[in-house]
């Protein structure tokens, strides 16, 4: 066991940091879908601001999970796409929702 619990050298922590992260867990899941607009995850993440939500898509998008495309249309549309590292998240997401059906009573959106 590792003395103290440091983002960088502890694989825990590190990933705790990103799953961790208000909003990260929701928008994984909800791009586990499929690509999706800024106004679409805008409104899955309820209370979410626009300047948090542009926040965090940066952040995801700095680290390798989200991928942003911009297509050249009018008016312009941009989506944006979970990574194969993103991805990688979904079996946490999986085990959440399984948590949460099973211990917390939450049986509302199954899937």
């Amino acid at each position: 066991m590792l003395p103290v619990h440091e983002t960088g050298t502890c694989s825990v922590a590190t990933a705790a940091e990103i799953v961790g992260s208000k909003w990260t867990v929701l928008l994984v899941h909800d791009l586990s879908e499929g690509p999706r607009r800024f106004t679409e995850l805008e409104r899955s993440c309820e209370g979410i601001s626009p300047r948090t939500l542009a926040e965090r898509l940066r952040w995801l998008e700095a680290e390798e999970m989200v991928v942003r495309r911009s297509y050249p249309e009018s008016p312009p549309r941009v989506e944006y796409e979970l990574t194969p590292k993103g991805t990688a998240l979904l079996p946490i997401v999986h085990e959440m929702r399984r948590f949460g059906h099973e211990w917390l009573g939450c049986g509302v959106h199954d899937a």
